[in-house]
C-alpha cells in the first residue's frame, strides 16, 4: 500500500491536528478528537484494487463523528465503507443500531451520521457501492452499524482474501485486479447475509413505538420538562417497556434526547438566518435549562464551546472562497 500519512515527523503538539486537517480536507468530512491523554500518533496507507479503494489506518484512541452537516458537505451517499478490525476495538453507532467490534471483526457503515470510538489499534477500509450490496442484502439501514463476527467462517474468508489481495495488488494487472476485487465484495456481501439471517425479528409494535417516541422527541426539543417519564406517558406505555424498546436498540431515552438537543443546536449555530441569536437564546430554544449547562455538554460532544464552534464555521465560509479546494487522494476516497 501506499503511505498517505504519517505523524511520526511530527510535533507532538501539533499531530492530531494536522491529522484532523488532512483528513477533512483531503478525505472525508468528519468531527473527531482524542479520548485520553496519550500522545496521539496515527498513519495511513492507500490502495485501489479495480475500482475498489481501499485504506489502512493505525492510530491511537480518538472519537471520529459523522453528523448531518458533514454528510451533506460529503455528498456521496451512493458509497458504503466496510470496516476490518485488524487489532483493537471500535464502538460504532449508526442509527438504531451499535457495534462493539473487536479485532478481526466486520463492519459496515452507510453514508448517515455515525459515531466511532476506538482505542489504538488498526483497520482496514473498503469504500464499496451501496447498490451492490443493496441488491442482495436490501436497504443499508439493515445492515449498517452491525457487528459481523471475526470468529464466522465466511468473515475470517473475507478478512484472510482481503489482506491477500492487498499485498498482492502491485502484482494485478487491471483486468484481474477488477476481478479479484469484485469477489472481495462477494465475500464481504456474504458475511453480511450470514449475520442478518441470525437477527431476531424486532417486534411491529415495538418499532412502531419507538418511532412514535423519536417523533414526539422531534416535535418537542425545546420543551425544556421533556423526560423519559413524560415521553413514555405521551406513547401510552409504562416507562419500564420503553426502556427496554429503546435498549434493544443499543440506546438509552435520556441520551437520545440530549443527543438530539445538540444536534439541532449544532444546527443552529452554523445557520446564517440564526447568526443574529445568541447562544443562551439558542441553547434555550434547544431544550437546555441554562447555557452553561449547554455549553458544558456542547464541548464534551465537539470539543469547542458554542461560541468556538460558530466561529470556527464563520471562519471557513470567510476562507473558502480564497482558496481552492485540495484535490482527493486518490485510493483514499
Amino acid at each position: 500500500m501506499r503511505p498517505v500519512f504519517s505523524t511520526e515527523k511530527l510535533h507532538p503538539r501539533n499531530a492530531f491536528h494536522q491529522w484532523c486537517e488532512m483528513i477533512c480536507e483531503q478525505l472525508v468530512p468528519v468531527e473527531m478528537k482524542t479520548v485520553d491523554e496519550t500522545q496521539f500518533k496515527g498513519s495511513i496507507a492507500a490502495t485501489k484494487i479495480g475500482s475498489m479503494p481501499i485504506s489502512s489506518f493505525a492510530h491511537t484512541a480518538m472519537r471520529s463523528e459523522k453528523t448531518a452537516e458533514t454528510v451533506r458537505r460529503d455528498g456521496r451517499h451512493d458509497r458504503v465503507h466496510a470496516v476490518l478490525i485488524l487489532s483493537g476495538r471500535a464502538i460504532a453507532h449508526q442509527g438504531d443500531q451499535e457495534a462493539d467490534c473487536r479485532m478481526g471483526d466486520l463492519v459496515v457503515l452507510d453514508a448517515r451520521p455515525a459515531v466511532v470510538q476506538t482505542e489504538t489499534g488498526s483497520t482496514l477500509i473498503l469504500d464499496l457501492p451501496r447498490d451492490r450490496l443493496e441488491a442482495t442484502l436490501g436497504p443499508s439501514r439493515l445492515f449498517s452499524s452491525l457487528r459481523v463476527g471475526g470468529d464466522r467462517a465466511s468473515t475470517i474468508l473475507a478478512r484472510t482474501y482481503i489482506r491477500e489481495l492487498v499485498a498482492v495488488a502491485n502484482r494485478l494487472g487491471p483486468d484481474a485486479a477488477a476481478r479479484m476485487a469484485s469477489i472481495g465484495v462477494d465475500l464481504i456481501v456474504a458475511s453480511l447475509a450470514e449475520r442478518l439471517a441470525q437477527e431476531v425479528p424486532r417486534s411491529t409494535h415495538g418499532s412502531v413505538t419507538v418511532q412514535r417516541a423519536k417523533a414526539y422527541i422531534e416535535a418537542h426539543l425545546s420543551d425544556q420538562t421533556l423526560d423519559p417519564p413524560q415521553l413514555a406517558a405521551a406513547v401510552g406505555v409504562s416507562l419500564r417497556r420503553l426502556q427496554e424498546l429503546f435498549h434493544e436498540r443499543g440506546r438509552h431515552i435520556s441520551d437520545y434526547i440530549w443527543d438530539r438537543r445538540l444536534e439541532e443546536a449544532g444546527k443552529r449555530l452554523i445557520d446564517p438566518a440564526c447568526a443574529h441569536l445568541s447562544i443562551g437564546l439558542l441553547a434555550y430554544a434547544s431544550g437546555f435549562t441554562s447555557q452553561a449547562h449547554f455549553a458544558r455538554r456542547f464541548k464534551e460532544r465537539h470539543g469547542l464551546t458554542p461560541t468556538e464552534f460558530r466561529q470556527a464555521d464563520q471562519q471557513s465560509r470567510h476562507d473558502a472562497p480564497h482558496r481552492g479546494k485540495p484535490a482527493r487522494l486518490q485510493g483514499v476516497r
